[in-house]
């Protein structure tokens, strides 16, 4: 545990708080996996969009979680 500790000195913001770094992880993880699937789906059947831009939501939101989920295994956040 003080390995970790040791490896976020010196940062700020919301990356400093354990908190938030779990929150951006699961966020990230939801918008990869659920963004291509579930969002689709719901987007696509339940609410009537169009599927052409239901597919395009759900790659938008892909991408923005592995931006997202890059960032932080820069960060050394995800190992």
């Amino acid at each position: 545990m003080a390995e970790n500790e040791e490896n976020i000195t010196g940062e700020s913001g919301m990356m400093s708080s354990k908190f938030w770094r779990t929150l951006l992880v699961i966020l990230s993880v939801f918008l990869i996996f659920a963004g291509p699937t579930y969002v689709i789906y719901g987007l696509a059947v339940l609410l009537k969009v169009n599927v052409v831009a239901s597919f395009g939501t759900g790659f938008v939101l892909f991408v923005v979680g592995l931006v997202l989920m890059r960032y932080l295994v820069q960060k050394k956040i995800v190992v």
